[in-house]
């Protein structure tokens, strides 16, 4: 008997299809009204908007719904119409009451009544509109619902439930027909729906659709109670011909066999779960002003994500052994079967009875079934019945289960979460039409700001041309009649000398001059003073007529205050450009000057004069440079070499504390191309020069001096022995005041650059924290230079790194120091930065936090979970992604967190 049973194709249920098609092919469906398709909604959009009773369902505890069971009559097939050609059925159906009476005896019965009674003649789509079609609804509301058929073994279930309806398409099922309404109903664009089809077979649940997953785990989420397959086989449907295939190699890998009650008896319960995603928009709250007259305003609308399922369960048939013959396998198939529907009894019964407890777990179909029987979910049972007497004990065995069934209530609740991705979109339109207004905002001011300063640098030009022509004229006035004033008194002077009496002022006789020459002086004094008042009354109305046109500008400048800041800011960059200029022609001159200056290096040396010292460094360098251009593989060494040579470190370093301010520029710029050179860096701090370098940022306060000091110091940071001596000298603490203290961007990249690389010592982890090193990273970050970033992120990256290394060993316990510090919100705003460098240290951080669970709680509160997900799934290193998808799956806080969110990763 063994061998009879088999995996079964497309044949499958062609003898069921054989004894029902033909009683019920022209019975007439009852009329039902259809459900509105999206297209007949709103055309605008293809969001819907939750109802009234969804949102009633989602805010309480939910809606009551008792579970409608339907009872469906098999025609009495060939075999029972020979046998029982002389018996009247078993049952009488009444479906105008809906209800039926089983026969006891020819003169005694027992009624029963459902909610609806189908008899042998009922049409397939009149079982499915009245059974299955409102279950489908619930879950296209967002609910959860199943549909199942219950029955003795031949009695119709699957031909019910699972008929393709390939030759007659009047039969297709419940399962063929429900998909139809969903694929109708859903929005391409928004919307999803996705089917498993499995079959518990010997208590064991296997997947249809890939025989080879034969043992599929069951996991209960412990907080909900929802039932999640984590290894079935997942399908997206886009279209009816898909699911039709799909139903087809299911049937082909279901178990079936030839037993004496039915020749394609199921030996397994077909499952089919088909889960619905849908995009609707949540109603806004009107508001009402005082005098309670409700206004136009409205919330926005929040997008939500509804997520249903619908189960549709063929269950195998219940038998008798002595009546179907099974032996051997199909003994042990029927075993399992009774006992699963055994289960499935006495779970409904303790929800009927209201009892305390309920054996969910005694068997894995109980448990799949969970949320149908007393859960949330909207629950349909049909259970088929045959006609025949001689099995009138399993025929009212499946009334009184589906009776049992009708007492049970559950709870229906809408299943929906908020679509932060959707809302995501519509805020990146928003900012995007924002940008462009604003940019369109700005391109008009600022020429509006032009067209504003080409009128005032009109109007003053205008102004002081008139006001130079008045002067000139005036001067020119002034002038003129100067002029002839004094031609008047020469002319008048000549007259005087060439008299006779005016050779001398005393006459032979020793008298005075004569009564005509004092007159004629005092003339000439008189006519001299009215000149000078005609001039002093000249300058003076020259001074009122500037005070007036320097009023008349002050009454310009004050009616229009933006242009004098623009004229400012215009004077500013000319002065500027005049400045760079001066300082490009120092800078020529200083180089046409370096080869005169090479050849008295040597005398200026032995002399000792620090200037010419200065000179002679500057000029071997030069040489140096010259010799790295013509040989371009020994550049390097040529030039140290020349610089040592000629110069010596010591007198180069010593010029670090000379009183010229262009000497120390000078010098510190060689010691941090020096130190640029491995090689150099052990003879500069044996030779002081880290020291000087830190004197340097104690010292002075040029900007120019604290960035050159600094990038030598990153340099020299390179090197771990050379970390230890910076800490211990408190170069930390200068770093840290420079950081403060500079606003220029290329100084705060040296500092950030050299706190990053003592970063990177593992051993200097808590001397760099408490002498604040972290802070002044942090603080460095309000500069906003991407380079500047770059430097503050690797540092970051560095110190977790170190951080992380050193709690794995044991060396330090409890909450990262990045934490503690306040630098995880900075690190989860720049995660995601568009500057590649800073990215990358950035999520290399975030990875080397995560490994450690003690940080687990404070990233999640801070949103560094989420950039963790998006690193595991998008970044563009793979050793990254390995890394950040390595910590999610070790850390058990991580884990429970995105189970409890539902996120897949």
């Amino acid at each position: 008997m063994a061998s009879n049973v088999h995996r079964h194709g497309a044949q499958r249920g062609t003898a069921k299809l054989d004894r029902l098609v033909s009683a019920g092919a022209n019975l007439k469906a009852t009329s039902f009204k259809p459900r509105v398709p999206p297209s007949s909604q709103s055309s605008g959009s293809a969001l819907r908007r939750s109802s009234p009773a969804s949102l009633a369902a989602r805010n309480g505890d939910g809606v009551p719904g008792r579970v409608r069971v339907a009872v469906r009559l098999r025609p009495r097939n060939a075999e029972e119409m020979v046998a029982d050609a002389d018996f009247a059925d078993c049952v009488e159906l009444q479906p105008e009451f809906k209800r039926l009476k089983l026969r006891k005896n020819n003169w005694d019965s027992d009624t029963y009544e459902f909610d609806e009674v189908f008899t042998e003649f009922a049409s397939q789509k009149r079982v499915y509109e009245v059974v299955a079609k409102p279950v489908v609804e619930s879950v296209l509301d967002g609910y959860n619902g199943t549909v199942m058929a219950y029955g003795q073994t031949g009695t119709g279930k699957t031909f019910t439930v699972g008929q393709l309806g390939e030759d007659d398409a009047s039969s297709r099922g419940i399962m063929v027909r429900s998909m139809e309404d969903i694929l109708a109903d859903l929005s391409p664009e928004t919307d999803s729906v996705t089917v498993s089809y499995l079959q518990l077979y010997m208590e064991s649940l296997q997947d249809l659709l890939n025989p080879a997953n034969d043992n599929i785990p069951i996991v209960e989420d412990p907080r909900t109670g929802d039932v999640s397959l984590p290894g079935a086989t997942l399908v997206e449907i886009r279209d009816q011909q898909s699911f039709l295939e799909l139903l087809r190699v299911g049937e082909a890998h279901r178990f079936a066999a030839n037993t004496k009650l039915n020749t394609e008896s199921s030996r397994s319960h077909a499952i089919l779960m088909v889960h619905v995603k849908r995009s609707v928009l949540e109603g806004g709250d009107i508001s009402s002003n005082e005098n309670n007259d409700s206004s136009h305003l409205t919330k926005p609308p929040k997008p939500l994500v509804r997520k249903s399922k619908l189960v549709v369960v063929d269950l195998a048939g219940s038998e008798r052994i002595h009546k179907s013959g099974s032996e051997g396998q199909m003994l042990e198939e029927a075993k399992s079967i009774n006992l699963s529907l055994s289960a499935l009894g006495k779970c409904i019964n303790a929800l009927a009875e209201n009892s305390a407890h309920v054996p969910i777990r005694d068997s894995k179909l109980t448990r799949l079934l969970r949320d149908s029987f007393g859960g949330t979910a909207r629950t349909s049972l049909i259970v088929t019945i045959g006609p025949s007497p001689r099995h009138r004990g399993e025929t009212a065995s499946t009334i009184l289960f589906g009776q049992r069934a009708m007492k049970v209530e559950n709870m229906l609740k809408i299943k929906e979460e908020f679509d932060y991705k959707s809302l995501a979109r519509r805020f990146e339109v928003q900012v995007d039409k924002l940008i462009a207004e604003n940019e369109r905002q700005q391109k008009a001011f600022e020429a509006e700001v032009e067209k504003i300063t080409l009128e005032a640098q009109s109007r003053i030009a205008e102004v002081e041309r008139n006001f130079t022509d008045a002067l000139e004229k005036e001067r020119l006035k002034c002038q003129l009649e100067y002029m002839d004033s004094v031609k008047q008194l020469e002319h008048k002077l000549v007259l005087s000398q060439e008299r006779p009496d005016c050779n001398g002022f005393v006459d032979g006789h020793g008298q005075g001059p004569g009564p005509s020459s004092v007159d004629e002086v005092a003339e000439v004094k008189r006519m001299l003073e009215n000149e000078t008042n005609r001039r002093k009354a000249a300058e003076e109305e020259a001074d009122i007529l500037k005070s007036q046109l320097g009023k008349h500008s002050q009454t310009e400048v004050g009616g229009n205050v933006e242009i004098l800041n623009l004229r400012r800011m215009l004077e500013e960059e000319d002065h500027q450009k005049k400045k760079l200029e001066e300082e490009i022609i120092i800078l020529r001159s200083q180089l046409l000057q370096l080869n005169y200056e090479a050849d008295q290096m040597r005398r200026c040396l032995e002399s000792g004069g620090s200037g010419n010292a200065f000179s002679a460094m500057d000029s071997a360098m030069s040489q140096a440079r010259n010799s790295q251009l013509r040989d371009n593989g020994n550049g390097q060494k040529t030039s140290v070499a020349t610089l040592f040579e000629q110069v010596g470190l010591q007198k180069i370093l010593t010029l670090l504390e000379s009183d010229d301010a262009n000497v120390r520029v000078h010098a510190v710029k060689v010691v941090a191309n020096l130190a640029a050179e491995e090689a150099n860096q052990k003879r500069i701090v044996d030779a002081g020069g880290l020291t000087s370098l830190l004197m340097l940022l104690r010292r002075y306060e040029d900007e120019t001096v604290r960035r050159v000091a600094a990038g030598a110091i990153a340099n020299l940071a390179m090197n771990e022995a050379n970390q230890e001596l910076i800490m211990a000298e408190g170069g930390i603490t200068l770093l840290s005041m420079t950081a403060s203290d500079a606003e220029d961007p290329q100084t705060l990249r040296m500092v950030a650059g050299a706190i990053a690389n003592l970063c990177g010592n593992e051993k200097l982890l808590m001397k760099l924290r408490s002498q604040g090193g972290i802070k002044a990273l942090l603080g460095i970050v309000r500069c906003g230079h991407p380079d500047v970033l770059s430097q503050v992120a690797r540092g970051i990256a560095n110190f977790a790194k170190c951080e992380s290394r050193a709690s794995s060993q044991g060396i330090k316990s409890g909450r990262s120091f990045l934490v503690d510090d306040g630098a995880l919100p900075w690190i989860v705003q720049n995660a995601n930065n568009e500057a590649a460098p800073i990215r990358r240290h950035i999520e290399l951080a975030i990875c080397h936090l995560a490994q450690h669970e003690v940080n687990a709680k404070d990233m999640i509160s801070g949103g560094a979970l989420w950039e963790l997900v998006r690193i595991s799934r998008d970044c563009s290193r793979e050793d990254i992604r390995s890394l950040a998808r390595r910590t999610l799956n070790n850390s058990p806080t991580f884990k429970s967190e995105l189970r409890r969110l539902r996120i897949e990763y």
